[in-house]
């Protein structure tokens, strides 16, 4: 019998005994996990949220991959780590994502390879982008399945550095460089994506977060007309035309309200309240008041409150605006500072996903990109929801889930009635994974 050739000749021996590599172990992936994302998406209808509204001019008699099929061939590869269309030539044979797109892995056709994914990328014009968004805020009122009684929204915005001469990048001192600031929001109970907008590298002003916030939350009204919102978002997002349009469409609202000279000589006296009653030995102190206030720019008066901290660094005062009743100590600690869950939300989607790989130079294409992400974050939060409630799944980050049920070594085998997946023996959190890939099979 002659030995085939070894595969990675020269290894040393171990124990004593030589050790040989070969090409024969069959069909294998690291991504045996998109399987299981495959039910998440196949019943959630993700990917038609992008792929449905793009204008398909193409012969059909002539298509091999529908649009549906690239978009969730690509969301696939951002949730399994692989964040560039050029990896997908590497990954048009991978028999986990041929799967997870609905494909046989020995049988079937390919997967799209990366120009076809460029061409998919730039196809999008603005008024498509349009409805894109419009079907991810329709995508989120479906994903529950009966209407909340109330809702609440945080807005937020972050850096995304761009290098080249990409349409709307501008240079933002406090980036560091050239650079997109695109606007996210989230539901913060559930953690789910409504809107990521892509837009250029600079503070939004009040009327455009105004127009943003009314297609949203005018979108979701026609869902759930009698559902409760409340708005959150820190001190640029507190602007006069965001006050007023909130009040028109009787929205509850906390948001954070840069200091001014007239607030500054008000917290003087509280400052100081506050550093005579620290004691050596106590970390802070820490005090809170509530007044009605209106700045120059207003309609009317609103309800300021005022927290004041004194500590071995010194003393500060912030200070947010609402309408929401109650304590101004409760208001602050328990509905305001919860918006710093916010934080981690965009780090989901910007760190783990890369929702940054921004590098086309026409702004559609990477707005369309920026969807792609959006529905790659679907995909991960989905597991995310679907483990036990009292798990550490529910507040791990995309990285310990995706290392944990996305990377997992499958051996593929199709057969003539079946596909064959042969997962490691010893697999780590196996039980887990049973459950949510049952909780994800029964769709949302």
């Amino acid at each position: 019998m002659i030995e085939a050739t070894p595969f990675l000749p020269g290894l040393s021996p171990v124990a004593g005994k030589s050790l040989t590599a070969q090409r024969d172990a069959g069909n294998l992936t690291s991504n045996g996990g998109l399987i299981v994302l495959r039910e998440s998406a196949v019943r959630s209808g993700v990917a038609n949220v992008v792929a449905a509204p793009l204008p398909d001019t193409r012969n059909q008699l002539l298509v091999i991959h529908s649009y549906a099929a690239m978009v969730t061939a690509r969301m696939m590869a951002i949730a399994a780590g692989y964040e560039d269309g050029d990896d997908l030539d590497a990954l048009r044979h991978d028999p986990a994502l041929l799967i997870a797109c609905n494909r046989a892995p020995e049988g079937g056709h390919d997967l799209p390879s990366q120009p076809t994914i460029s061409r998919l990328e730039n196809l999008a014009d603005a008024m498509t982008l349009y409805r894109i968004g419009i079907g991810y805020i329709d995508f989120f009122c479906r994903s529950y399945a009966t209407p909340p009684n109330s809702i609440v929204l945080d807005i937020d915005d972050t850096d995304d550095l761009v290098h080249g001469g990409q349409q709307l990048a501008l240079f933002n001192t406090h980036a560091g460089g050239h650079c997109f600031q695109p606007i996210h929001i989230f539901e913060a109970t559930s953690g789910k994506p409504i809107l990521s907008l892509l837009r250029s590298g600079k503070r939004p002003s009040g009327a455009e977060i105004a127009r943003v916030l009314w297609h949203v939350i005018h979108r979701i009204r026609r869902h759930w007309p009698n559902v409760r919102i409340l708005i959150r978002g820190d001190s640029h997002y507190c602007a006069p035309e965001v006050v007023n349009l909130l009040r028109y469409l009787r929205c509850d609202y906390i948001l954070g309200l840069s200091i001014n000279e007239k607030l500054a000589k008000m917290a003087k006296p509280w400052r100081g309240q506050c550093e005579r009653r620290r004691q050596p030995g106590r970390t802070r102190v820490r005090r809170f008041h509530q007044f009605p206030y209106k700045a120059g720019s207003w309609k009317r008066e609103e309800k300021v409150i005022a927290r004041v901290e004194a500590t071995a660094n010194g003393s500060d005062a912030r200070f947010v605006v609402t309408n929401l009743p109650g304590r101004a100590k409760l208001l602050y600690e328990k509905v305001y500072c919860a918006r710093g869950r916010m934080e981690n939300l965009i780090k989901d989607i910007k760190l783990y996903t890369r929702s940054d790989k921004t590098a086309c130079s026409r702004w559609q294409a990477n707005q369309f990109r920026l969807f792609l992400h959006m529905g790659a974050y679907w995909l991960l939060h989905s597991v995310r929801l679907a483990a036990p409630k009292k798990s550490r799944w529910r507040s791990a980050t995309f990285a310990t889930i995706r290392c944990t049920f996305v990377k997992i070594a499958v051996r593929v085998e199709e057969l003539r009635t079946r596909i064959k997946l042969a997962f490691p023996a010893h697999l780590p959190h196996a039980s887990a994974l049973g459950l949510i890939t049952a909780r994800l099979a029964q769709g949302p």
